[in-house]
């Protein structure tokens, strides 16, 4: 069983050694480390997927990690693969391919973005404005299923998180399980990619501005 932990520790010399060591004496293997965001205050956020052998706890991942000083464990949760941010490169390379087929293109966007985002699913709403109801696009094999809401308004201008209790609009099967939601528009294009972490944790300010780069690029692509 794979887990994505998100981890903060000082970001000095050694810190990640000596957690990759106390996760390997929890005989955890690391498949991926991914920096997610370098603070003012001399701490990094770290994403790291480790494997686990059969009948292995999760807890145990959080055990070793407390076994450094100055390491936190922010989150930990189920997580197939590994990250892999350069995936977006191949990604946006088919989405130019396809530009022609926008619900092609957008199919080749959601299946990707979940992996690249450390999310749990993606999906692609078309957003015409002048009051046509929203429709769904595109969406990833883990995404919640289209429940038929059609809202008018979804008002996503800029990268942003979402908030499930106080948009009306949000289907209520994005926000269960205390599940985290950004999204961006695909500037130019009419379309909003929204991206779902089911039991979260939050979207930090550097992956919603990264989703947000990420909504630029798509919406050059196709315009």
């Amino acid at each position: 069983m794979s887990y994505l932990i998100r981890v903060l520790l000082p970001d000095v010399p050694g810190s990640l050694g000596q957690l990759a060591e106390a996760i390997g004496l929890v005989d955890g293997n690391i498949e991926s480390v991914d920096v997610v965001e370098a603070f003012d205050d001399g701490t990094v956020m770290d994403d790291i997927v480790v494997s686990l052998p059969k009948g292995a706890m999760a807890d145990s991942l959080i055990t070793a990690a407390d076994t450094i000083d100055g390491v936190e464990v922010d989150s930990i949760r189920p997580f197939s693969g590994r990250v892999d941010r350069r995936g977006q490169i191949e990604m946006l390379a088919e989405v130019a391919s396809q530009a022609r087929d926008i619900p092609r293109a957008m199919e080749s966007l959601v299946n990707v973005t979940p992996q690249t985002m450390t999310a749990s699913w993606a999906v692609v709403l078309d957003d015409t404005g002048e009051g046509t109801p929203v429709s769904r696009v595109a969406g990833s094999m883990a995404a919640p299923e289209d429940d038929g809401t059609a809202p008018v308004d979804i008002n996503v201008t800029g990268a942003r998180m979402l908030n499930a209790e106080a948009e009306e609009w949000i289907p209520e099967s994005w926000g269960l399980l205390d599940s985290s939601l950004a999204a961006t528009p695909l500037v130019g294009t009419g379309m909003v990619l929204v991206v779902g972490r089911t039991g979260g944790p939050d979207f930090l300010a550097s992956e919603v501005e990264h989703l947000g780069r990420l909504g630029r690029i798509v919406g050059a692509i196709l315009t």
